[in-house]
């Protein structure tokens, strides 16, 4: 059964140096709370794997919404994403040599996380073949296969996973609304330790079983708003 805490103690459990799947796309699916406070705590010298950098403003009205705030503080030293074009900041710390940016397709990015997941030994896809994807540190090798040239991708595994939840029950399996769940429910299964933060907790029963996108062997932490 998953341990609930806050999302206070929940960034604390995240060393410095650490490597993080963040759940969302441009901030949505975030989870706010413990990012907030892991932004509190400047932790440093992360390893940030997301779909995105998200962006400096959002609906929120907040100053960099969600994993954005980790790339204004200087938290993260490597960033693997599909697209950062919405957060200009990255770009600027491209450029001074405090940021290092590892792009992926956005489909072949999930793919290497559930091979991750699924202890597979990487993803062969054409994506990629003949353009200077070819030299990037995730592709493995060049692989022919009944006359096709595919990119063997290495798997992509975490220390943590951060992901939200709209609903959590009590054993920690997890209802995501919407898109919200977008890389979420691969990166459950591709990290040492997951945590999973929580907008509603219901009693274990009230999420029907086949509602259920995450199941709780899978989450180690859930973070709330109260300790506990």
């Amino acid at each position: 059964m998953a341990k609930f805490i806050s999302p206070k103690e929940a960034a604390a459990l995240i060393p410095d140096g650490a490597s993080i799947m963040f759940g969302g796309f441009m901030g949505c699916g975030n989870a706010h709370k413990v990012i907030a406070e892991l932004a509190k705590l400047g932790t440093k010298n992360l390893t940030m794997i997301s779909n995105d950098a998200s962006m400096p403003n959002g609906p929120d009205k907040d100053d960099f919404y969600g994993v954005a705030k980790l790339i204004h503080n200087k938290q993260i030293k490597k960033l693997y994403a599909t697209h950062v074009g919405l957060n200009p900041e990255v770009a600027q710390q491209m450029n001074e040599g405090t940021l290092e940016l590892v792009l992926i397709p956005q489909g072949s990015m999930v793919e290497m996380i559930r091979a991750g997941g699924a202890g597979l030994g990487g993803v062969l896809t054409p994506t990629g073949v003949g353009t200077i994807v070819e030299d990037s540190e995730h592709v493995h090798s060049i692989v022919e296969v009944d006359g096709r040239t595919y990119l063997l991708e290495r798997p992509l595994k975490a220390d943590f996973a951060l992901l939200s939840g709209h609903t959590i029950d009590t054993h920690g399996n997890i209802w995501y609304k919407g898109t919200t769940r977008n890389f979420s429910e691969v990166m459950a299964t591709a990290a040492d330790t997951v945590i999973a933060e929580a907008e509603h907790v219901v009693k274990t029963g009230d999420i029907l079983p086949e509602d259920i996108i995450t199941s709780g062997i899978l989450v180690d932490y859930v973070a709330t708003p109260e300790e506990g």
